[in-house]
């Protein structure tokens, strides 16, 4: 009972003390800035460039702390850091859990901390070992950061037991695992692999040992990446294939219980995914249904059905996911033959997936894939039309489009209903691809969108559906009486247009404006509908309409403003119909 009495009495000391209080906000600071830093990281993991950005807070609170205080000496428990016995973090974390699982019991920050070290230290604290990341220990070790130092318990004791009897248990444990490493077998990784239920068989009556750390000479550098390529050389290139060709003997010799085959190869099929060994699994389909059509039986085409609805289970998906939302597949055309080979039931899972995706030509492989399901069963991609995010309205679109849905037109009517003006003109672009009569009438509709954008490209679309139609509805806003009030890139755009159907109507109208003459109260309006003959004259892009330019600059009466913007209209005309050797006309 006294040793509590004294760390609550040190511990009423240490408030009382002015610099400790201040030592500990200080820390309270640096720990909030650090776990603020690491959340943003872990939501922009695929933006490596900003990290430095936004762990600036938390290196610059402690540089403040070493520069007045010296090295910053943090306590790790389970939930919180602690230092002077008061917690820094305002609510408890997993965050010091990682540590704390490896046995560190202190980080020791000191004066100089680089930003690298820091963000080193942040992409630790964001690994996952229980997903096939090196343990925290492993990593901080590799890192050998200057400025970060950890304290590790580390030696070897259980209660009520000596020195000697604990290396007599030390000693069984290692001698087990000794003679499991002693063969004369070139497969030396079976011989190699030690199970729980192995250990607990052979080591009756040891007592566990937790949390111990063996120091002796490290491996260097060179030697533990040349037994890295080896144990992946053995996984890749031997191990697997081994494994899955046994596994088909054992079907093709004939297994009875086949709720127990299909269990292996679920098994298989997790460990392959965990490998991104996308080809593997696509070998084992190809296989299974040719055994299927072999055999006169049901069972292979039950068994192969069942491999598939596993391959297309939501957890399986959003494990591919995670491969493709860190990077580029090293062989995209396995991810695809993968991912052809499920069934529309997995659609959503599919859809979900591609929300967490980041690199553009990952999100192309999944939309691709999904496109090829999306003609039978339009609906799901349909009702993501109306989504607020506008990558996922691009991607819905892209998918329908690729589908070729003989409906699909219809369906991104939807879409020019969007707020987003963006989405609106890529849309609207795509439908102008479409020739048919859905498609000019969605771009007619066009034409009078509260947007002046969207009516500009509305109208430039117009005429590459019916021409004669183009002339008669762009006519007819032309005549509104409120289109005079529109913005003058509105209205030159609706007469390039206008000059675009290349109907004898629309070059009539051009010469009609440009054989006014002005008076003095119209001067102004004269000039304007000339200048929006010329951008009809230039939208018409002919002959015909080049000679009439022509004419029109010849007329040394004209303003200098309608001679300039002839002249402009006459070189591009004549660049598009006799290429780039065509030079201005001289004044």
């Amino acid at each position: 009972m006294a040793q509590p009495q004294k760390t609550q009495d040190a511990s009423t000391e240490a408030e009382q003390s002015p610099e400790v209080r201040e030592k500990v906000e200080m820390a309270r600071t640096f720990a909030f800035h650090l776990l603020k830093g690491i959340k943003q990281i872990g939501m922009y993991r695929h933006n490596e460039a900003r990290f430095p950005e936004f762990l600036g807070k938390a290196l610059e609170s402690i540089a403040q702390f070493t520069e007045k205080f010296g090295p910053l000496s943090l306590k790790v428990e389970q939930q919180n850091l602690m230092l002077h016995g008061e917690t820094l973090f305002s609510e408890d974390t997993p965050l010091p859990y990682k540590f704390y699982r490896d046995g560190i019991r202190q980080l020791i920050f000191r004066p100089g901390l680089a930003v690298e070290e820091l963000v080193t230290l942040t992409l630790i604290a964001l690994s996952e070992p229980e997903r096939g990341a090196d343990d925290v220990l492993a990593q901080l070790w590799r890192a050998g950061m200057e400025h970060v130092e950890y304290v590790v318990v580390e030696g070897f004791s259980m209660d009520n037991a000596s020195e000697e009897e604990v290396q007599v248990e030390v000693d069984k444990v290692v001698g087990y695992l000794y003679s499991r490493l002693q063969t004369n077998s070139d497969d030396y990784l079976r011989f190699a692999r030690v199970s729980a239920e192995d250990l607990d068989s052979k080591l009756e009556g040891v007592e566990q040992i937790r949390g111990l750390v063996v120091s002796g000479r490290h491996a260097t550098d060179e030697l533990k990446a040349k037994l890295q390529r080896e144990v992946m050389e053995e996984e890749g290139s031997r191990l697997f294939p081994k494994l899955v060709s046994a596994v088909f003997q054992v079907v093709e010799g004939g297994v009875e219980d086949g709720t127990l085959l299909e269990e292996i190869f679920v098994q298989l099929l997790d460990m392959l995914l965990l490998q991104d060994d996308f080809g593997t699994v696509n070998q084992i389909v190809l296989k299974l249904r040719a055994l299927s059509q072999k055999e006169a039986g049901a069972s292979l085409a039950k068994l192969l059905d069942s491999f598939l609805h596993r391959m297309g289970e939501e957890q399986r998906l959003m494990r591919l996911g995670e491969s493709l939302k860190g990077a580029r597949p090293k062989h995209p055309a396995d991810v695809t033959r993968y991912l052809q080979a499920l069934s529309r039931d997995s659609i959503i899972p599919l859809l979900t997936v591609l929300e967490t995706l980041e690199i553009p030509e990952n999100r192309a492989l999944l939309c691709d894939v999904l496109s090829t399901f999306a003609r039978d069963m339009p609906e799901p991609f349909v009702a993501r039309l109306t989504s607020d995010r506008p990558q996922t309205v691009r991607d819905m679109v892209y998918v329908l489009e690729k589908s070729n849905h003989p409906e699909r037109i219809k369906m991104f009517g939807q879409v020019l209903k969007s707020p987003n003006l963006v989405v609106k003109l890529e849309v609207l672009g795509i439908i102008g691809r479409g020739r048919t009569g859905e498609a000019r009438r969605l771009v007619t509709e066009a034409l009078t969108d509260a947007v002046s954008q969207v009516r500009m490209l509305a109208a430039r679309l117009l005429p590459e559906f019916d021409r004669d139609k183009a002339f008669s509805d762009l006519m007819r806003i032309v005549r509104e009486p409120g289109f005079e009030k529109r913005t003058p890139d509105e209205r030159a755009a609706f007469y390039t247009a206008v000059g675009a159907t290349g109907t004898p109507g629309a070059l009539s109208h051009m010469q009609q404006l440009l054989a006014v003459k002005p008076s003095l109260l119209n001067r102004k309006r004269v000039l304007d509908d000339k200048l929006l003959a010329i951008a009809g004259l230039a939208g018409a892009c002919s002959i015909q309409s080049y000679k009439m330019l022509q004419v029109l600059i010849e007329d040394r009466t004209q303003p200098v403003d309608l001679l300039t913007a002839a002249r402009k209209a006459m070189y591009q005309t004549r660049k598009t119909l006799f290429g780039d050797s065509a030079l201005p006309e001289e004044a």
